[in-house]
């Protein structure tokens, strides 16, 4: 896989949701399922969607004890996704229990990266809720270096963190970054954000762009000037 944009699909519907991808006509965007609407409508909008000929990233952020996990990402590895998630925070243990569950019997299975921070949590947060004092970036770094010798794929980070995960996993280990804006666009409950354009020179792998694409007034145009300014190129 390459540099891609992914629209973050936040619909309560499978309507809404075929609504809007039907308006990508001749493209099919990497698309992210997220809770809101694989809770509402289950695996059948994962089955579907693909059946549409998009790349899903199936962002459920799995995280309760190992074995539950692994039982949990045996079922997810029959979606034939592309990406699944879990939360570094989980431990090590954890992460290699998902891995074993998410590997099919063929020894295929969808990449698979942990959280490190949600992109809504800055440093007040991880210390007066979290209990965590230590600064952002070492912790994100110390979530990546987990995940990578629990032998994932790589991570969810904030584009702030890219660079520096890239730094100490390797240039290989991916990095998916939310709290993605335009430059003239609303943050709204995002707090480590940066612009589709400065995701790319700093080095993320993927994007995740929900609400300055899917509430634009014309979500393809938004969509075309996000893969431009992150992809560097006219489409994709």
């Amino acid at each position: 896989m390459g540099k891609d944009v992914i629209v973050a699909c936040d619909f309560s519907s499978a309507e809404a949701t075929y609504r809007f991808l039907d308006m990508f006509t001749g493209r099919k965007p990497f698309v992210k399922i997220g809770m809101e609407l694989f809770y509402a409508e289950g695996p059948e909008i994962v089955r579907e969607i693909k059946a549409r000929g998009h790349k899903i990233f199936l962002d459920l952020k799995l995280h309760d004890i190992p074995n539950t996990v692994k039982k949990a990402m045996n079922v997810l590895s029959r979606l034939d996704v592309d990406i699944c998630n879990l939360h570094a925070s989980g431990t090590v243990p954890m992460m290699q229990a998902a891995l074993e569950g998410l590997t099919r019997d063929d020894g295929t299975r969808p990449l698979l990266i942990a959280v490190t921070q949600l992109t809504s949590t800055d440093q007040t947060h991880l210390e007066e809720d979290l209990w965590i004092h230590e600064p952002m970036e070492k912790v994100v770094m110390h979530y990546a270096e987990n995940a990578k010798k629990a032998g994932l794929d790589g991570v969810v980070c904030s584009p702030l963190e890219a660079e520096a995960v890239h730094r100490c996993c390797g240039s290989g280990f991916l990095t998916v970054t939310p709290g993605v804006r335009f430059a003239d666009g609303d943050k709204g409950d995002q707090k480590r954000v940066m612009t589709p354009e400065e995701a790319r020179k700093i080095g993320s792998d993927y994007i995740v762009v929900g609400r300055p694409i899917t509430a634009a007034a014309d979500p393809v145009a938004a969509y075309e000037r996000c893969v431009r300014e992150f992809c560097d190129e006219e489409t994709k």
